[in-house]
């Protein structure tokens, strides 16, 4: 069928993108991207064609299109999340995380009956779940996308596509929170670096063109530094709060007139440096 040779190029997309350069919130917003023009597309396919049985409508609703769907709603969430979480120390990170994962948990509370029946395999109510044209009135409100889009959605394509998405951020907050911890603990077995005497006196904003102008430079650690370690270095050894530096970098890329303000000022502050020897 021709959606699975598009899922087979929409996986390994993503793929690329999961292993390439650039922070989580660079990733999330590539990634919200790239699943809608693959959604659009596989519409599109569905659209131009009837499908020869409702047990191949079943499929399509109930394995296919949730595997799409899915990273849409991961890669959203993830960006919600990511971009809000604290700057602080790391309990105060492993507390927001864990707060997270305990509002993922309420939706698996809330859709329990169908949890249980997709996760266990079932297949006798798939006719009524996963065929166009049929209500569930007992679901949630924000799964009645399906009354907005007949043509390519069921009453439950959505709420699977929610569950496989919770599963895969879940195990990403699991895996920070280990990570933190590890850290924690690391921390507790060696003498806490000196705090830095440097101050950044410039503005924020400077700060944080410079430090994309730098990961972009692939300068440090050859170029797989995270954004976000790299932020904090700066933040400890400057002893400065950049705060979400990411929504920052986004104001910086959508200057009108020159982007690259702070760098153009440093390379015509070392010119003149420069010249001042020469004379």
């Amino acid at each position: 069928m021709k959606y699975q040779k598009l899922l087979s190029e929409f996986k390994n997309q993503l793929d690329q993108l999961e292993n390439g350069n650039g922070d989580i919130l660079f990733k999330a917003e590539s990634g919200i991207s790239q699943v809608e023009k693959y959604l659009k597309k596989l519409r599109v396919q569905i659209n131009e064609k009837t499908f020869s049985s409702l047990v191949d409508e079943i499929y399509f609703f109930k394995h296919i299109k949730p595997q799409f769907f899915s990273k849409l709603i991961y890669y959203g969430r993830l960006f919600n999340i990511e971009s809000k979480r604290p700057r602080g120390s790391n309990a105060a990170q492993i507390k927001y995380l864990k707060n997270q994962i305990e509002k993922l948990q309420i939706f698996f509370n809330d859709n329990l009956e169908f949890y249980n029946y997709y996760r266990r395999g079932a297949n006798s109510l798939d006719e009524q779940y996963f065929v166009r044209g049929n209500r569930d009135l007992r679901l949630p409100l924000e799964s009645f996308h399906f009354l907005i889009d007949v043509h390519f959605s069921t009453c439950q394509d959505g709420t699977v596509a929610n569950i496989m998405a919770y599963d895969m951020l879940i195990v990403y907050l699991q895996g920070e929170i280990d990570f933190l911890t590890i850290s924690i603990d690391e921390l507790k077995d060696k003498p806490m670096e000196r705090p830095s005497k440097l101050f950044w006196t410039g503005s924020k904003t400077d700060l944080i063109e410079l430090i994309y102008a730098l990961h972009s430079s692939s300068s440090i650690n050859s170029g797989t530094v995270d954004i976000k370690e790299l932020a904090a270095h700066f933040e400890h050894f400057y002893n400065i709060d950049l705060g979400n530096y990411y929504h920052t970098f986004i104001e910086i890329r959508s200057r009108k007139t020159v982007r690259t303000k702070f760098l153009d000022k440093l390379i015509e502050m070392l010119q003149k440096r420069m010249d001042a020897f020469d004379d």
